[in-house]
């Protein structure tokens, strides 16, 4: 089994190359942007929070596949 690799929010944003606003609104269910599908964070310690890489990696897989098939 492979190990389990976490992405704090800065690796996520440099990844995805989206502005840290957008990061956060993609988050925020009071946002216009707010989107759903975008994986959960998971809490690390008090004041800090990752995401599972290969949550990530498959949403952005996911998103590539919609833009493919809208046009």
């Amino acid at each position: 089994m492979d190990k389990l690799k976490i992405m704090r929010s800065r690796e996520v944003i440099e990844t995805l190359g989206i502005s840290r606003s957008s990061f956060h609104d993609k988050q925020n269910r009071k946002s216009p942007r707010f989107d759903p599908t975008f994986p959960a964070k998971i809490r690390l310690g008090l004041n800090s929070v990752g995401y599972f890489t290969h949550e990530i990696e498959a949403w952005a897989e996911s998103r590539k596949d919609k833009a493919a098939n809208s046009y």
